[in-house]
């Protein structure tokens, strides 16, 4: 079982993905950042250029305010690249959190792809804020399910001190346990644990 996060990769970088990639560089956590290659750059070997969404996305989220950086120095602890080439990184890494569109088909592309490639026992999460957990683990592996939760971070990730833990059926109750102490004590927020129901808590409570 996992007894530290060190590494994280954090698939996604529009306004939360960026928020979430720079909160966990505050505090110290090496943070790889990975996007999409822009459909016209596909057939490029410029990496600069292939990583062109995911490097502006960033730029963009550091310069925005309320600024999500401590200070700017904390940007060395941040790492781009892109689903095409660098998926095979996140087997370094402790925790991989899933930001992308809001889609189910696509959240389920990108974990067939995080279950390839992650190493045993690495922690899963999906960030979204209203598709069911659950729905995301059709023939996922055995380990993968045992990893996985929602964790809820809400914009902007630095200042809001929220931070909602969902678990399924299927997640380890150790893995429950580190992450409601881990984003409590490490990252500063008030973690509260969620059912898998839709919207989970505080958007229930927001949109009543």
């Amino acid at each position: 079982m996992i007894k530290n996060i060190k590494k994280v990769a954090v698939l996604g970088s529009g306004i939360m993905g960026s928020g979430i990639a720079c909160h966990l560089a505050n505090v110290g956590i090496e943070v790889i950042l990975l996007d999409m290659v822009p459909p016209e750059l596909e057939s490029s070997e410029n990496s600069n250029e292939r990583n062109k969404l995911v490097n502006s996305a960033l730029q963009k989220a550091v310069k925005s305010k309320p600024a999500p950086l401590y200070i700017k120095s904390k940007l060395k602890n941040i790492t781009t690249g892109n689903f095409s080439d660098d998926m095979k990184k996140i087997s370094t890494c402790d925790w991989i959190i899933e930001v992308v569109v809001e889609r189910l088909d696509i959240k389920k592309i990108i974990f067939e792809k995080v279950d390839n490639h992650r190493k045993k026992d690495s922690l899963v999460s999906s960030n979204t804020s209203g598709i069911p957990i659950s729905s995301m683990l059709e023939e996922r592996s055995e380990n993968f399910k045992s990893h996985f939760f929602g964790s809820h971070f809400f914009n902007p990730a630095r200042y809001l001190k929220l931070l909602e833990i969902i678990p399924t059926k299927y997640t380890n109750n150790q893995v429950v346990d580190f992450m409601m102490d881990f984003g409590q004590r490490i990252l500063g927020k008030t973690t509260v644990l969620c059912k898998d129901t839709p919207a989970f808590i505080a958007n229930i409570v927001g949109v009543f």
